[in-house]
């Protein structure tokens, strides 16, 4: 097979994973065009639609499907051999993509990132950070980071050690205006910041004491995605904002920010480091799980 057929193939592959040229092309380091040109190349060359393309979206032809069932299995083999490779290096080798949420990511990997790359001169990491739910298949990355009630079927889990827990702040000019709450039902009384999917919904602030459990969903007049404004609103004294304790650490410690109803906080919440079952664990792969474990 010449080179240029192996290219066209690999950016079939490429675009039937994100459903999207432009995204593919971004995935390679090359343009939106190039792409379209290689699979075009590829289609003219097999004879056979592989791709239905609209100004919206692209999705896979039954031609495109029975190929891909074939590519990506033996892509995987071209992976996994160039990997073997790695034995004769003195570090892991190649590019391992990772899917992490915005609002917990500097402290899950941001201890991790500097010593694994040092320890991996020939590493390379892609990291991206978004709070919406991500198919990692779907969208080409090796593994992400989620609680675990979010991870689907068919995925590796892997706990990692990182603890962390939802808490409730304010600042002292808010609660200047407003007694602290003493129990869950006091918030009723207080101007509370809505958290946001990125979707859009509203998901409820949730405590538990003693084995009761009371889920509250704020109704006040702002509403955030991003637990960085969210900190930044408490500052301001615009109400009580729910966001991971690691975050506003500084600002109690500080007094910038006043925590309550610690009691009534839930225990922290299990994170894992997930991939697909059959995905082949690359050398550079391993050095990643080994580090966010330790």
């Amino acid at each position: 097979m010449r080179a240029t057929e192996l290219s066209e193939l690999s950016a079939f592959t490429a675009v039937a994973r994100h459903k999207s040229f432009r995204k593919a092309g971004e995935e390679r380091g090359v343009t939106a065009s190039a792409i379209s040109h290689a699979v075009l190349n590829l289609e003219d060359r097999v004879g056979i639609r592989l791709l239905n393309r609209t100004t919206r979206s692209v999705s896979l032809t039954e031609a495109g499907k029975l190929l891909l069932s074939h590519l990506d299995p033996a892509f995987g083999e071209i992976t996994s051999a160039l990997d073997t490779l790695n034995q004769f290096r003195e570090t892991p080798f190649g590019k391992v993509r990772i899917s992490v949420p915005n609002s917990i990511g500097p402290f899950v990997i941001g201890n991790v990132i500097g010593p694994l790359l040092e320890a991996n001169p020939n590493l390379e990491l892609e990291i991206s950070a978004t709070d919406r739910l991500v198919d990692i298949v779907e969208e080409g990355f090796d593994c992400g980071i989620r609680f675990g009630e979010r991870i689907t079927d068919g995925m590796i889990a892997v706990r990692i050690g990182t603890r962390l827990r939802l808490v409730v702040v304010g600042s002292p000019a808010y609660f200047a205006r407003r007694p602290e709450p003493q129990t869950p039902h006091d918030l009723k009384a207080h101007l509370c910041i809505q958290n946001m999917f990125p979707s859009g919904a509203r998901y409820a602030w949730e405590f538990e004491k003693d084995g009761a459990k009371v889920a509250f969903q704020p109704t006040g007049p702002l509403s955030l995605d991003d637990h960085e404004l969210m900190t930044q609103a408490a500052l301001g004294g615009v109400g009580l904002a729910y966001v991971w304790e690691n975050r506003v650490e500084h600002y109690l410690s500080s007094g910038e920010l006043i925590q309550v109803l610690d009691a009534w906080t839930q225990p922290e919440e299990p994170l894992y480091l997930y991939y697909p079952s059959r995905r082949h664990m690359s050398a550079g792969f391993r050095a990643l799980i080994d580090a966010i474990k330790a």
